[in-house]
Protein backbone atom coordinates (compact mmCIF):
# COMPACT_ATOMS: atom_id res chain seq x y z
CA UNK A 1 0.00 0.00 0.00
CA UNK A 2 1.40 3.37 -0.98
CA UNK A 3 0.63 4.90 2.42
CA UNK A 4 3.31 2.80 4.04
CA UNK A 5 6.05 3.83 1.64
CA UNK A 6 8.54 6.28 3.02
CA UNK A 7 8.27 9.84 1.87
CA UNK A 8 11.09 11.51 -0.02
CA UNK A 9 12.61 12.75 3.22
CA UNK A 10 12.65 9.26 4.75
CA UNK A 11 9.45 9.71 6.76
CA UNK A 12 7.26 6.65 7.24
CA UNK A 13 3.51 7.09 7.75
CA UNK A 14 0.83 4.61 8.74
CA UNK A 15 -2.37 3.90 6.78
CA UNK A 16 -4.50 6.16 8.99
CA UNK A 17 -2.03 9.04 8.57
CA UNK A 18 -1.92 9.69 12.33
CA UNK A 19 1.55 8.23 12.98
CA UNK A 20 4.84 9.27 11.38
CA UNK A 21 8.42 8.17 12.05
CA UNK A 22 11.86 8.95 10.68
CA UNK A 23 14.03 5.86 11.06
CA UNK A 24 17.82 6.24 11.05
CA UNK A 25 17.92 3.48 8.44
CA UNK A 26 15.69 0.95 6.73
CA UNK A 27 16.57 -2.64 5.95
CA UNK A 28 14.77 -5.07 3.67
CA UNK A 29 16.20 -8.50 4.48
CA UNK A 30 15.66 -11.27 1.92
CA UNK A 31 16.43 -14.08 4.38
CA UNK A 32 16.37 -14.92 8.08
CA UNK A 33 20.20 -14.77 8.10
CA UNK A 34 20.17 -11.25 6.65
CA UNK A 35 17.65 -10.16 9.28
CA UNK A 36 19.76 -11.66 12.08
CA UNK A 37 22.78 -9.75 10.73
CA UNK A 38 20.82 -6.49 10.61
CA UNK A 39 19.68 -7.00 14.23
CA UNK A 40 23.24 -7.64 15.43
CA UNK A 41 24.51 -4.54 13.56
CA UNK A 42 21.77 -2.38 15.06
CA UNK A 43 22.74 -3.54 18.56
CA UNK A 44 26.41 -2.70 17.85
CA UNK A 45 25.38 0.76 16.63
CA UNK A 46 23.20 1.37 19.68
CA UNK A 47 20.01 1.57 17.58
CA UNK A 48 16.57 0.16 18.40
CA UNK A 49 14.88 -2.17 15.88
CA UNK A 50 11.23 -2.38 14.78
CA UNK A 51 9.60 -4.39 12.02
CA UNK A 52 6.77 -2.67 10.15
CA UNK A 53 4.19 -4.44 8.01
CA UNK A 54 1.59 -2.62 5.93
CA UNK A 55 1.17 0.20 8.46
CA UNK A 56 -2.41 -0.71 9.31
CA UNK A 57 -2.03 -0.08 13.04
CA UNK A 58 -3.42 3.21 14.31
CA UNK A 59 -0.97 3.17 17.22
CA UNK A 60 2.76 3.86 17.00
CA UNK A 61 3.50 0.19 17.75
CA UNK A 62 5.83 -0.07 14.72
CA UNK A 63 7.32 3.43 14.80
CA UNK A 64 11.05 3.83 15.40
CA UNK A 65 13.87 6.31 15.05
CA UNK A 66 16.28 3.39 14.88
CA UNK A 67 16.34 0.59 12.32
CA UNK A 68 13.06 -0.07 10.51
CA UNK A 69 12.77 -3.61 9.14
CA UNK A 70 10.57 -3.92 6.05
CA UNK A 71 9.61 -7.57 5.67
CA UNK A 72 8.23 -7.47 2.12
CA UNK A 73 10.96 -9.75 0.73
CA UNK A 74 10.19 -12.35 3.40
CA UNK A 75 7.02 -13.51 1.67
CA UNK A 76 5.41 -16.63 0.30
CA UNK A 77 4.45 -20.08 1.49
CA UNK A 78 7.33 -22.20 2.79
CA UNK A 79 5.44 -25.46 3.06
CA UNK A 80 2.01 -27.08 3.18
CA UNK A 81 1.63 -30.14 5.42
CA UNK A 82 -1.55 -31.93 4.41
CA UNK A 83 -1.18 -34.57 7.11
CA UNK A 84 -0.91 -32.08 9.95
CA UNK A 85 -3.21 -29.64 8.06
CA UNK A 86 -0.85 -26.71 8.53
CA UNK A 87 0.76 -24.13 6.28
CA UNK A 88 4.03 -22.34 7.07
CA UNK A 89 4.29 -18.85 5.64
CA UNK A 90 6.94 -16.12 5.66
CA UNK A 91 6.17 -13.26 8.04
CA UNK A 92 5.92 -10.49 5.43
CA UNK A 93 3.26 -12.25 3.36
CA UNK A 94 0.09 -10.16 3.03
CA UNK A 95 -3.06 -11.92 4.27
CA UNK A 96 -4.54 -11.37 0.80
CA UNK A 97 -1.77 -13.44 -0.81
CA UNK A 98 -2.06 -16.12 1.87
CA UNK A 99 -5.84 -16.39 1.40
CA UNK A 100 -5.55 -16.65 -2.38
CA UNK A 101 -2.70 -19.16 -2.23
CA UNK A 102 -4.62 -21.32 0.27
CA UNK A 103 -7.75 -21.22 -1.93
CA UNK A 104 -5.68 -22.50 -4.88
CA UNK A 105 -4.56 -25.38 -2.65
CA UNK A 106 -8.18 -26.08 -1.63
CA UNK A 107 -7.49 -24.86 1.90
CA UNK A 108 -8.62 -22.03 4.19
CA UNK A 109 -8.10 -20.45 7.58
CA UNK A 110 -11.04 -21.10 9.91
CA UNK A 111 -11.67 -17.44 10.69
CA UNK A 112 -10.23 -14.08 9.66
CA UNK A 113 -10.64 -10.34 10.10
CA UNK A 114 -12.58 -8.08 7.76
CA UNK A 115 -9.64 -6.75 5.75
CA UNK A 116 -6.66 -8.56 4.25
CA UNK A 117 -4.12 -5.85 3.46
CA UNK A 118 -1.98 -6.56 6.52
CA UNK A 119 1.06 -8.82 6.65
CA UNK A 120 0.53 -12.08 8.55
CA UNK A 121 3.03 -11.07 11.23
CA UNK A 122 1.62 -7.55 11.66
CA UNK A 123 -1.94 -8.85 11.87
CA UNK A 124 -1.17 -11.58 14.40
CA UNK A 125 1.29 -9.56 16.52
CA UNK A 126 -1.40 -6.95 17.21
CA UNK A 127 -4.23 -9.45 17.80
CA UNK A 128 -6.27 -8.87 14.62
CA UNK A 129 -9.56 -10.78 14.77
CA UNK A 130 -12.86 -11.25 13.02
CA UNK A 131 -15.98 -12.38 14.79
CA UNK A 132 -16.82 -15.88 15.97
CA UNK A 133 -18.84 -17.86 18.46
CA UNK A 134 -16.39 -20.77 18.54
CA UNK A 135 -13.49 -19.68 16.33
CA UNK A 136 -11.06 -17.08 17.61
CA UNK A 137 -8.52 -14.55 16.29
CA UNK A 138 -5.98 -15.16 13.53
CA UNK A 139 -3.25 -15.56 16.17
CA UNK A 140 -5.26 -18.31 17.89
CA UNK A 141 -4.88 -20.38 14.69
CA UNK A 142 -1.07 -20.33 14.95
CA UNK A 143 0.58 -23.72 15.52
CA UNK A 144 4.24 -22.65 15.48
CA UNK A 145 6.36 -19.51 15.20
CA UNK A 146 9.90 -18.64 14.20
CA UNK A 147 11.44 -15.42 15.48
CA UNK A 148 14.82 -13.75 15.60
CA UNK A 149 15.58 -12.54 19.11
CA UNK A 150 17.71 -9.65 20.37
CA UNK A 151 21.00 -11.57 20.25
CA UNK A 152 20.41 -12.46 16.59
CA UNK A 153 19.55 -16.10 17.26
CA UNK A 154 16.60 -17.88 15.67
CA UNK A 155 14.04 -19.25 18.11
CA UNK A 156 11.22 -21.61 17.17
CA UNK A 157 8.26 -22.22 19.42
CA UNK A 158 5.05 -24.26 19.55
CA UNK A 159 2.94 -25.97 22.21
CA UNK A 160 5.75 -28.55 22.56
CA UNK A 161 8.87 -26.43 21.92
CA UNK A 162 9.46 -23.35 24.12
CA UNK A 163 5.76 -23.37 25.15
CA UNK A 164 6.13 -20.30 27.41
CA UNK A 165 7.38 -18.29 24.42
CA UNK A 166 4.58 -19.72 22.25
CA UNK A 167 1.96 -18.61 24.81
CA UNK A 168 3.13 -15.00 24.49
CA UNK A 169 4.70 -14.60 21.05
CA UNK A 170 1.55 -15.35 19.04
CA UNK A 171 0.48 -11.81 20.01
CA UNK A 172 3.92 -10.48 20.83
CA UNK A 173 3.49 -6.75 20.02
CA UNK A 174 6.95 -6.84 18.42
CA UNK A 175 8.40 -6.86 21.96
CA UNK A 176 9.95 -10.33 22.06
CA UNK A 177 11.73 -10.51 18.71
CA UNK A 178 11.04 -10.20 15.01
CA UNK A 179 8.74 -12.90 13.67
CA UNK A 180 10.09 -14.50 10.47
CA UNK A 181 7.66 -17.35 9.83
CA UNK A 182 4.27 -18.51 11.07
CA UNK A 183 2.67 -21.96 10.89
CA UNK A 184 -1.13 -21.77 10.76
CA UNK A 185 -3.70 -24.50 11.22
CA UNK A 186 -5.78 -24.77 8.04
CA UNK A 187 -8.75 -26.84 6.93
CA UNK A 188 -10.23 -27.94 3.62
CA UNK A 189 -11.86 -24.93 1.94
CA UNK A 190 -15.55 -24.59 2.83
CA UNK A 191 -18.50 -22.40 1.94
CA UNK A 192 -20.09 -19.71 4.06
CA UNK A 193 -23.52 -18.23 3.57
CA UNK A 194 -23.65 -14.58 4.57
CA UNK A 195 -26.95 -13.02 5.50
CA UNK A 196 -26.83 -9.24 5.79
CA UNK A 197 -29.91 -7.35 6.90
CA UNK A 198 -30.92 -4.15 8.65
CA UNK A 199 -32.32 -4.54 12.17
CA UNK A 200 -33.39 -1.99 14.80
CA UNK A 201 -30.70 -1.28 17.42
CA UNK A 202 -33.11 -2.07 20.29
CA UNK A 203 -33.94 -5.46 18.75
CA UNK A 204 -30.28 -6.40 18.27
CA UNK A 205 -29.58 -5.61 21.92
CA UNK A 206 -32.68 -7.44 23.13
CA UNK A 207 -31.83 -10.53 21.06
CA UNK A 208 -28.04 -10.33 21.22
CA UNK A 209 -27.60 -13.61 23.13
CA UNK A 210 -29.80 -15.49 20.66
CA UNK A 211 -28.13 -13.96 17.62
CA UNK A 212 -24.74 -14.89 19.09
CA UNK A 213 -25.82 -18.44 20.02
CA UNK A 214 -27.51 -19.27 16.71
CA UNK A 215 -24.74 -18.11 14.38
CA UNK A 216 -21.14 -19.18 13.91
CA UNK A 217 -20.16 -15.60 13.07
CA UNK A 218 -22.36 -12.69 14.07
CA UNK A 219 -21.54 -8.97 13.84
CA UNK A 220 -23.37 -5.72 13.41
CA UNK A 221 -22.82 -2.05 12.67
CA UNK A 222 -24.80 0.60 14.52
CA UNK A 223 -25.16 4.02 12.91
CA UNK A 224 -24.95 6.68 15.66
CA UNK A 225 -27.81 9.25 15.65
CA UNK A 226 -30.14 6.49 14.38
CA UNK A 227 -31.93 3.50 15.82
CA UNK A 228 -30.65 1.36 12.94
CA UNK A 229 -28.06 -1.35 12.55
CA UNK A 230 -26.86 -3.55 9.73
CA UNK A 231 -26.34 -7.14 10.88
CA UNK A 232 -24.20 -9.85 9.28
CA UNK A 233 -24.47 -13.57 9.99
CA UNK A 234 -22.01 -16.01 8.44
CA UNK A 235 -22.64 -19.74 8.72
CA UNK A 236 -21.17 -22.79 7.03
CA UNK A 237 -23.13 -24.00 4.08
CA UNK A 238 -23.38 -27.17 2.00
CA UNK A 239 -23.68 -24.93 -1.08
CA UNK A 240 -24.21 -24.36 -3.88
CA UNK A 241 -21.90 -21.37 -4.35
CA UNK A 242 -23.92 -18.19 -4.95
CA UNK A 243 -21.39 -15.36 -5.00
CA UNK A 244 -22.43 -11.73 -5.09
CA UNK A 245 -22.88 -10.85 -8.80
CA UNK A 246 -20.16 -8.64 -10.27
CA UNK A 247 -22.47 -5.68 -10.84
CA UNK A 248 -24.29 -6.03 -7.51
CA UNK A 249 -20.93 -6.49 -5.78
CA UNK A 250 -19.53 -3.37 -7.36
CA UNK A 251 -22.67 -1.40 -6.51
CA UNK A 252 -22.94 -2.55 -2.88
CA UNK A 253 -19.30 -3.01 -1.89
CA UNK A 254 -17.60 -0.34 -3.96
CA UNK A 255 -20.18 2.29 -4.89
CA UNK A 256 -22.27 2.32 -1.70
CA UNK A 257 -19.79 1.08 0.94
CA UNK A 258 -16.80 3.04 -0.38
CA UNK A 259 -17.86 5.64 -2.97
CA UNK A 260 -21.10 7.04 -1.58
CA UNK A 261 -19.81 6.52 1.94
CA UNK A 262 -16.70 8.60 1.13
CA UNK A 263 -18.88 11.36 -0.35
CA UNK A 264 -21.07 11.28 2.78
CA UNK A 265 -17.94 11.66 4.93
CA UNK A 266 -16.86 14.72 2.89
CA UNK A 267 -20.28 16.32 3.34
CA UNK A 268 -20.18 15.49 7.04
CA UNK A 269 -16.78 17.13 7.43
CA UNK A 270 -17.94 20.27 5.61
CA UNK A 271 -21.34 20.45 7.36
CA UNK A 272 -21.25 18.55 10.67
CA UNK A 273 -24.88 19.48 11.36
CA UNK A 274 -25.89 17.30 8.39
CA UNK A 275 -24.35 14.14 9.90
CA UNK A 276 -27.49 12.78 11.67
CA UNK A 277 -29.47 13.12 8.43
CA UNK A 278 -26.65 11.46 6.44
CA UNK A 279 -26.52 8.68 9.04
CA UNK A 280 -30.24 8.00 8.63
CA UNK A 281 -29.82 7.78 4.84
CA UNK A 282 -26.64 5.64 5.13
CA UNK A 283 -28.30 3.22 7.53
CA UNK A 284 -31.06 2.61 4.97
CA UNK A 285 -28.81 2.47 1.88
CA UNK A 286 -27.73 -1.12 2.37
CA UNK A 287 -30.62 -3.49 1.89
CA UNK A 288 -30.81 -7.16 2.92
CA UNK A 289 -28.83 -9.64 0.84
CA UNK A 290 -27.59 -13.19 1.05
CA UNK A 291 -24.71 -14.90 -0.75
CA UNK A 292 -22.58 -18.05 -0.48
CA UNK A 293 -18.85 -18.15 -1.22
CA UNK A 294 -15.46 -19.34 0.02
CA UNK A 295 -14.42 -17.88 3.40
CA UNK A 296 -12.10 -15.01 2.49
CA UNK A 297 -14.62 -13.65 -0.01
CA UNK A 298 -17.26 -13.57 2.74
CA UNK A 299 -15.19 -12.48 5.74
CA UNK A 300 -13.23 -9.68 4.08
CA UNK A 301 -14.18 -6.56 2.16
CA UNK A 302 -12.29 -3.57 0.74
CA UNK A 303 -11.93 -0.47 2.93
CA UNK A 304 -11.04 2.54 0.84
CA UNK A 305 -12.33 5.32 3.10
CA UNK A 306 -9.46 6.25 5.44
CA UNK A 307 -10.37 6.47 9.11
CA UNK A 308 -9.03 6.30 12.66
CA UNK A 309 -10.29 3.61 15.00
CA UNK A 310 -10.45 2.74 18.67
CA UNK A 311 -11.55 -0.76 19.65
CA UNK A 312 -11.94 -2.40 23.03
CA UNK A 313 -12.74 -5.96 24.10
CA UNK A 314 -15.23 -6.10 26.96
CA UNK A 315 -16.49 -9.26 28.69
CA UNK A 316 -19.16 -10.66 26.40
CA UNK A 317 -21.84 -10.51 29.09
CA UNK A 318 -21.22 -6.75 29.42
CA UNK A 319 -21.67 -5.84 25.74
CA UNK A 320 -25.36 -4.87 25.76
CA UNK A 321 -25.00 -2.60 28.78
CA UNK A 322 -21.83 -1.03 27.33
CA UNK A 323 -23.58 -0.28 24.02
CA UNK A 324 -26.56 1.29 25.82
CA UNK A 325 -24.15 3.59 27.66
CA UNK A 326 -22.32 4.43 24.43
CA UNK A 327 -25.58 5.37 22.71
CA UNK A 328 -26.70 7.52 25.65
CA UNK A 329 -23.33 9.28 25.63
CA UNK A 330 -23.54 10.06 21.88
CA UNK A 331 -27.12 11.34 22.22
CA UNK A 332 -26.22 13.50 25.22
CA UNK A 333 -22.89 14.83 23.97
CA UNK A 334 -23.79 16.89 20.93
CA UNK A 335 -21.07 14.94 19.07
CA UNK A 336 -21.58 14.37 15.35
CA UNK A 337 -20.45 10.84 14.48
CA UNK A 338 -20.55 9.91 10.81
CA UNK A 339 -19.00 6.43 11.04
CA UNK A 340 -20.80 3.30 12.24
CA UNK A 341 -19.85 1.50 15.47
CA UNK A 342 -18.80 -2.10 14.81
CA UNK A 343 -19.59 -4.95 17.22
CA UNK A 344 -18.03 -8.43 17.02
CA UNK A 345 -17.24 -11.34 19.39
CA UNK A 346 -14.53 -13.91 20.16
CA UNK A 347 -14.32 -16.91 22.46
CA UNK A 348 -11.74 -17.01 25.26
CA UNK A 349 -8.26 -18.10 24.16
CA UNK A 350 -4.99 -19.01 25.90
CA UNK A 351 -2.66 -16.32 24.50
CA UNK A 352 -1.02 -14.20 27.23
CA UNK A 353 -1.90 -10.73 25.90
CA UNK A 354 -4.78 -11.59 23.57
CA UNK A 355 -7.72 -9.23 24.04
CA UNK A 356 -9.77 -12.44 24.55
CA UNK A 357 -7.22 -14.04 26.90
CA UNK A 358 -9.11 -16.15 29.42
CA UNK A 359 -12.49 -14.54 28.80
CA UNK A 360 -15.29 -14.65 26.22
CA UNK A 361 -15.17 -11.23 24.65
CA UNK A 362 -17.16 -8.74 22.62
CA UNK A 363 -15.46 -6.03 20.60
CA UNK A 364 -16.78 -2.51 20.28
CA UNK A 365 -15.02 -0.35 17.68
CA UNK A 366 -15.57 3.36 17.20
CA UNK A 367 -14.30 5.16 14.11
CA UNK A 368 -13.86 8.69 12.82
CA UNK A 369 -13.04 9.58 9.23
CA UNK A 370 -9.41 10.64 8.68
CA UNK A 371 -8.94 14.38 9.15
CA UNK A 372 -11.86 14.99 11.51
CA UNK A 373 -11.33 15.77 15.22
CA UNK A 374 -11.75 12.44 17.02
CA UNK A 375 -10.37 13.08 20.52
CA UNK A 376 -13.63 14.09 22.24
CA UNK A 377 -15.56 11.09 20.91
CA UNK A 378 -12.77 8.57 21.55
CA UNK A 379 -12.13 9.93 25.06
CA UNK A 380 -15.80 9.68 26.00
CA UNK A 381 -16.06 6.18 24.47
CA UNK A 382 -12.88 5.05 26.20
CA UNK A 383 -14.24 6.17 29.57
CA UNK A 384 -17.23 3.83 29.10
CA UNK A 385 -15.18 0.93 27.70
CA UNK A 386 -12.59 1.01 30.48
CA UNK A 387 -15.32 1.13 33.14
CA UNK A 388 -16.22 -2.37 31.91
CA UNK A 389 -12.61 -3.61 32.23
CA UNK A 390 -12.11 -3.16 28.51
CA UNK A 391 -8.89 -4.27 26.88
CA UNK A 392 -7.75 -2.03 24.01
CA UNK A 393 -6.82 -3.55 20.65
CA UNK A 394 -3.02 -3.26 20.46
CA UNK A 395 -3.12 -1.75 16.97
CA UNK A 396 -5.84 0.83 17.52
CA UNK A 397 -5.97 4.25 19.19
CA UNK A 398 -6.07 4.13 23.00
CA UNK A 399 -4.51 5.94 25.95
CA UNK A 400 -3.94 3.02 28.36
CA UNK A 401 -0.63 2.32 30.07
CA UNK A 402 1.08 -0.64 31.76
CA UNK A 403 -0.51 0.14 35.13
CA UNK A 404 -4.03 -0.16 33.70
CA UNK A 405 -3.21 -3.12 31.44
CA UNK A 406 -1.71 -5.11 34.35
CA UNK A 407 -5.14 -4.90 36.02
CA UNK A 408 -7.15 -6.23 33.04
CA UNK A 409 -4.66 -8.93 31.95
CA UNK A 410 -4.18 -11.61 34.63
CA UNK A 411 -1.03 -12.87 32.82
CA UNK A 412 0.55 -9.46 32.21
CA UNK A 413 3.51 -10.17 34.52
CA UNK A 414 4.17 -13.43 32.67
CA UNK A 415 4.62 -11.48 29.42
CA UNK A 416 6.91 -8.81 30.87
CA UNK A 417 9.06 -11.46 32.61
CA UNK A 418 9.52 -13.26 29.29
CA UNK A 419 10.43 -9.96 27.64
CA UNK A 420 13.05 -9.36 30.35
CA UNK A 421 14.54 -12.75 29.46
CA UNK A 422 14.42 -12.42 25.64
CA UNK A 423 15.18 -8.70 25.30
CA UNK A 424 16.92 -7.55 28.49
CA UNK A 425 18.50 -4.52 26.77
CA UNK A 426 15.20 -3.48 25.14
CA UNK A 427 16.50 -3.62 21.58
CA UNK A 428 12.90 -3.84 20.34
CA UNK A 429 11.65 -1.00 22.57
CA UNK A 430 9.86 2.11 21.32
CA UNK A 431 7.68 4.78 22.94
CA UNK A 432 4.52 2.72 22.52
CA UNK A 433 5.96 -0.40 24.19
CA UNK A 434 7.41 1.74 26.99
CA UNK A 435 3.89 2.99 27.68
CA UNK A 436 1.96 -0.28 27.42
CA UNK A 437 4.52 -2.66 28.93
CA UNK A 438 6.38 -0.33 31.26
CA UNK A 439 10.09 0.44 31.18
Amino acid sequence: MSSTASGRNGTWRNWGGNVAARPAREVTPASVEELAGAIRRAAEDGLKVKAVGSGHSFTSIAATEGVMVRPHLLTGIRSVDREAMTVTVEAGTPLKRLNMALAREGLSLTNMGDIMEQTVSGATSTGTHGTGRDSASIAAQIKALELVTADGSVLTCSEKENPEVFAAARIGLGALGIVTAITFAVEPVFLLTAREEPMPFTRVLAEFDELWTENEHFEFYWFPHTGSTNTKRNNRSAGPEKPVGQLAGWFEDEFLSNGVFQAAQWVGRAVPAAIPAIARISSKALSARSYTDIPYKVFTSPRRVRFLEMEYAVPREAVVETLRELRAMVDRSGLRVSFPVEVRTAPADDITLSTASGRDSAYIAVHMVKGTPYQRYFTAAERILTAHEGRPHWGKVHTRDAEYLAQVYPRFGEFTALRDRLDPDRLFQNDYLRRVLGA
